[in-house]
């Protein structure tokens, strides 16, 4: 199978549709995936084959249940698929200790995806989190912070 249709089902599908169990067709039981986050040292990673993939996507869900996605673009060349992307949803569910705000997010994000034997082996992902608090109210906009930074 394509790259590119792996990848645009793992969005389409597993997430959208949310049809968990097209994780089981798409997502290799050995896959690795790589978080960015802010810091010296190596990017963290963590095994998530299907099973914890559909736990992950879960949890959003229970926390967000009217997320969607919405591919803005893709760049795929040979195994490799990037994927800039956009979530919308509401936030109605305890998400990381944080009690429901009913507040709407837009959450930008990007993905990497290598896929080997029509399954995704391995999975890069940056989420623009401090986006994701700002809305939710927990942490001031920009400007205020670099306001009080600045003091």
């Amino acid at each position: 199978m394509d790259s590119g249709v792996v990848s645009r089902r793992f969005f389409e599908e597993v997430w959208d549709a949310r049809r968990l169990e097209v994780a089981d067709e798409i997502v290799a039981a050995d896959c690795i995936t790589r978080q960015l986050r802010s810091s010296d040292g190596p990017m963290p990673s963590a095994s998530r084959g299907p099973d914890a993939l559909k736990e992950h996507v879960r949890s959003w869900l229970a926390a967000f249940p009217d997320l969607m996605w919405e591919i803005e673009a893709v760049v795929t060349q040979g195994d490799r698929v990037v994927t800039w992307a956009m979530a919308r949803g509401t936030h109605e569910g305890q998400w990381l200790g944080i009690a429901p705000t009913g507040r709407r997010v837009a959450i930008q994000c990007v993905v990497l995806h290598r896929v080997a034997d029509g399954r995704i082996a391995e999975d890069w992902v940056v989420t623009e989190a401090l986006g994701i608090f700002q809305q939710l109210g927990i942490v001031a906009d920009t400007p205020s912070l670099l306001a009080s930074a600045a003091r």
